[in-house]
């Protein structure tokens, strides 16, 4: 017996390593934002700062806070079977959830996670033994509710107090500083800095180090006792050497930015550790405990008051946990996937938002609107002035473009966040370091005037998602648990085989999903590059010549989509492979999306011109871009009755059809590739004889649709829906050629000079 419960602990340490990876993922978006989306270092230097936080954090921190072995549930009121069934199913639970989260892009606090599982199951498995008790026990002997309480209380402090402290310290921070903070440096960096830098010392004592070993009761006391020397001295020091590091030409806002990275990381590592290495390390000790007793009592009859007593994390537990961290850390995409939400939602400059709009967003936006519409008409006219004059942009230097905005209020990001946090810990109120992080990069983004009327609603449903997505992890945790102890409880071994092998292929299934997305991400990525290239342009000449070829990449790469896809789409339905049809309907779905955010850089690269040549050159341009547009929903219109034609197992094409219809479709492929060869050489010498082939071929399908019109004339009694199809077919395949043909057209008036 005790050899298959340590199978099931061994389990559920290697369930621990991927749920230390899954939660890195999700909680790196704390300590990195500010400095990635200021670009305050290198990518490569943030990432090895946010390391080293995090692995003198794990080697610092006893590794356990004690949740997972008596904060939810009275361990001495169970049996080893029991802790065992709530333990697994807490461990299956918070693996599948976290990376669901992850692989959307969203992040969530593991605190919540953990403490909703654990109580959750806990429920479970107490309403089982509640009903055999006979009333000799009741809820309140078998749970722990005032951690789950405080967690829900958590939830609302953390996002209003973190969201409307991030906007009032950002206004009065960008009123001082302005955009253009080196100028205004001179004269408040020292102030500052020595705000800041004493905020993330006191962050880090009373937070990030308060559980670490040499944190003793003494000098815990200690510390609580002279921090308001601790506190001025810290300032005094901090701001001589930030006026000093000032004046060697230092941006005394990247170093603050990079400390609070480590101080934010630190912190992570050493209090949120427990959210993936107490449960296995909770089995683990009643497990010990079990096999002490020298086999005089069983599972089934071996209360667990052992685990309520603190216990103490062995060194190689931490470090070894660290060491996974740092490596989840560096290497995971689903942790830039998650940062790079933060970051869009509260990027200075405006561009393709990757939220849509919600009708609360959108009365949200009026109503705020107008309240703020009746405030300032409240303050003096030259106040508003005076305060307009210190929220207009700056012209940036070069090195600092395309940064998703600047190191002002990534300082006051990280900063702001830390002594919240610290501060929530010193009064004990448990504020989420996500909820926290996350709202105030929201705060201040809105401070700071991120949200224009052109983003606003985006990023407010963003931002509703997000917050929604906080308050399902709470419910989905508890139910999703409750459900999987209870099977858990009642199957018995082959339950719990079960549960595992269905949580490895949710993982495998998220996992197959995400690449999904991350295709998607790919190409709006590429846009983002074109966008920056085009920002670069030094001229109006240059731009036009970077946008030309910009434009000829983007439509030889439409012409040559549209050319494997009618392919696909075509033999896929002759030989009724479903799969290709619906692959090829994702892939035409996909392309759809970027031809969108495709049209971003055309309104960019026009307003990079010259006016006359943008007048001349950008209506070619928009042509063009409409007939991809129109090229890649002619070939969906042709695909989506070809699927529901094979999903409905309807009779095939004859042979006649398959044999006419594929002699033309391959030479109307040969058309696209020559199509595109033309944009890629940026040669239309020979565009004539292009359009008389079109010509040719689009004659060709006319005489297909007499042949089959003639055929139809015959049939009697038999069904015409592969013939509804096949002329669906016909006509479509001429759009592709007629769009095709126009797109080189406009294409070569875009690219050629024009005539003197």
């Amino acid at each position: 017996m005790e050899t298959i419960y340590l199978v099931f602990i061994i389990c559920l340490f290697v369930l621990a390593v991927f749920d230390l990876s899954i939660g890195v993922s999700n909680d790196a978006s704390n300590f990195l934002n500010s400095a990635i989306g200021s670009k305050a270092a290198s990518f490569k230097t943030v990432m090895i700062i946010a390391a080293f936080g995090i692995l003198i954090g794990t080697i610092l921190s006893n590794g356990m806070m004690d949740i997972a072995r008596h904060g939810i549930y009275q361990p001495q009121h169970f049996y080893f079977t029991e802790i065992m069934c709530i333990l697994l199913s807490v461990m299956l639970t918070d693996l599948v959830l976290l990376d669901v989260f992850n692989s959307l892009g969203l992040p969530t606090s593991t605190t919540v996670s953990l403490v909703f599982e654990l109580l959750g199951a806990s429920v479970a498995v107490s309403l089982i033994k509640l009903s055999s008790s006979n009333g000799m026990l009741n809820l309140g002997d078998l749970l722990n509710t005032e951690k789950a309480f405080a967690v829900i209380l958590a939830i609302f402090l953390s996002v209003a107090i973190a969201f409307i402290f991030g906007m009032v310290v950002q206004f009065f921070t960008r009123v001082i500083f302005t955009f253009n903070y080196k100028k205004q440096s001179k004269y408040f960096v020292a102030l500052f800095g020595g705000v800041a830098a004493t905020s993330i010392v006191y962050f880090m004592l009373i937070k990030g180090l308060k559980d670490v070993s040499f944190m003793t009761p003494e000098v815990k006391d200690m510390v609580h006792e002279n921090t308001d020397k601790i506190v001025f001295y810290c300032f005094v020091s901090f701001a001589l050497l930030m006026q000093l590091l000032h004046w060697l030409k230092v941006n005394v806002f990247k170093v603050i930015i990079l400390m609070g990275t480590f101080a934010l990381a630190l912190a992570f590592a050493g209090n949120d550790l427990v959210n993936f290495i107490g449960v296995p390390m909770a089995a683990y000790s009643a497990y010990i405990d079990l096999l002490a007793q020298g086999g005089t009592v069983t599972p089934d009859t071996f209360l667990m008051e052992s685990l309520t007593e603190s216990a103490k994390t062995p060194w190689y537990f931490l470090v070894g946990s660290g060491v996974i961290m740092v490596i989840a850390l560096t290497t995971s995409k689903k942790a830039q996937n998650v940062v790079k939400t933060s970051i869009d939602l509260s990027r200075q400059t405006e561009g393709t938002e990757n939220f849509g709009t919600s009708p609360i967003a959108r009365k949200l936006v009026r109503t705020t609107t107008n309240l703020f519409a009746s405030v300032i008409n409240t303050i003096p006219p030259s106040v508003r002035v005076w305060i307009d004059s210190r929220f207009v942009p700056e012209e940036v230097p070069q090195e600092e473009k395309n940064v998703s905005f600047d190191v002002v209020r990534a300082s006051v990001n990280v900063v702001l966040g830390g002594l919240l946090i610290a501060l929530g810990t010193s009064f004990k109120l448990p504020l989420s370091t996500t909820y926290v992080s996350f709202m105030v990069a929201m705060g201040t983004s809105l401070a700071d005037r991120a949200w224009g009327r052109e983003s606003a609603v985006y990023r407010i449903t963003g931002v509703l998602s997000v917050v929604a997505g906080w308050f399902i992890t709470a419910g989905a945790a508890f139910l999703i648990c409750f459900m999987v102890a209870l099977i858990i409880y009642w199957g018995g071994f082959a339950a719990m085989v079960g549960m595992i092998g269905l949580s490895i292929y949710l993982l495998i299934h998220s996992h197959l999903m995400y690449k999904k997305r991350q295709r998607k991400a790919a190409l709006q990525e590429e846009v983002n590059e074109t966008v920056a290239q085009l920002q670069t342009s030094k001229n109006s000449h240059e731009a036009l010549s970077l946008f030309r070829q910009l434009s000829r990449e983007d439509l030889s790469s439409t012409l040559l989509f549209a050319k494997e896809t009618l392919y696909k789409v075509i033999h896929g339905f002759m030989d009724e492979n479903l799969k290709e049809l619906r692959q090829s309907l994702q892939a035409i779905e996909e392309k759809k999306i970027h031809i969108k955010q495709v049209k971003r850089v055309g309104t960019l690269g026009v307003s990079q011109l010259d006016h006359d040549v943008a007048v001349d050159k950008g209506v070619y341009y928009y042509q063009g871009n409409d007939f991809s547009s129109e090229l890649i929903y002619s070939i969906r219109r042709m695909a989506e009755p070809c699927r529901d034609h094979i999903d409905n197992h309807f009779n095939p094409l004859s042979d006649i059809q398959k044999h006419d219809f594929s002699e033309v479709v391959d030479r109307i492929c040969v058309f696209l590739q020559k199509c595109a060869d033309k944009l890629i050489a940026n040669d239309y010498s020979s565009f004539r004889e292009l359009v008389l082939e079109s010509s040719g071929l689009s004659k060709d399908l006319v005489l297909l649709t007499k042949q089959e019109l003639h055929r139809l004339q015959g049939q009697t009694g038999k069904s015409t829906k592969a013939s509804m199809v096949y002329l669906n077919m016909i006509h479509e395949t001429k759009n592709v050629i007629l769009f095709s043909t126009n797109l080189v057209k406009v294409s070569r008036k875009f690219q050629i000079e024009r005539d003197k």
